[in-house]
């Protein structure tokens, strides 16, 4: 684990972590869903197709009491879920062609409220987006596992990570 100093003072903190398989995956989905910081976050997922970034936001939806099919939002850009203690927001921004669609979609008042948002392909979006608390960035090893480099950006995302 690294940590510096990042604008605003607060500490830059890094980790890396393993995910073997998809168990470890809804394991630490289900630690991070019992984090109180998690309802007001911003994580951004990043890694390539298939690295496992839909297969994280099911097992943390699930764990934070989403009930039914959560569906990537591949094709509708986002989908919301509403639970009694919080609102969520699953984006994705794979298809943008142009980060100024993220201005043209109308997210901005979405991403000024409170709640978990959830970016996969938040690079497509360009520098719309607001600095996220948490990032997550996955990797596929060879054996078919994840590498994962846990940073936190923000106060909240150091809660995230404690």
């Amino acid at each position: 684990m690294t940590a510096q100093r990042v604008a605003g003072g607060h500490p830059l903190i890094v980790k890396n972590i393993a995910w073997p398989d998809e168990a470890a995956t809804q394991a630490f989905a289900q630690a991070l869903a019992r984090r109180p910081a998690i309802g007001r976050a911003l994580i951004e997922l990043q890694g390539d197709l298939g690295a496992g970034k839909t297969t994280f936001v099911r097992h943390l939806l699930k764990s934070l009491g989403v009930e039914g099919r959560i569906k990537s939002p591949t094709y509708a850009v986002v989908e919301p879920y509403t639970l009694p203690e919080m609102n969520i927001w699953h984006f994705d921004f794979y298809r943008f062609n142009d980060p100024r669609e993220w201005e043209e979609a109308g997210l901005r008042d979405i991403f000024a409220s409170t709640g978990l948002k959830l970016v996969e392909w938040p690079e497509k979006a360009g520098p719309h987006l607001p600095q996220p608390d948490l990032l997550l960035h996955l990797e596929v090893l060879p054996d078919d596992g994840r590498t994962v480099t846990l940073t936190a950006r923000t106060p909240t995302g150091a809660e995230l990570l404690a």
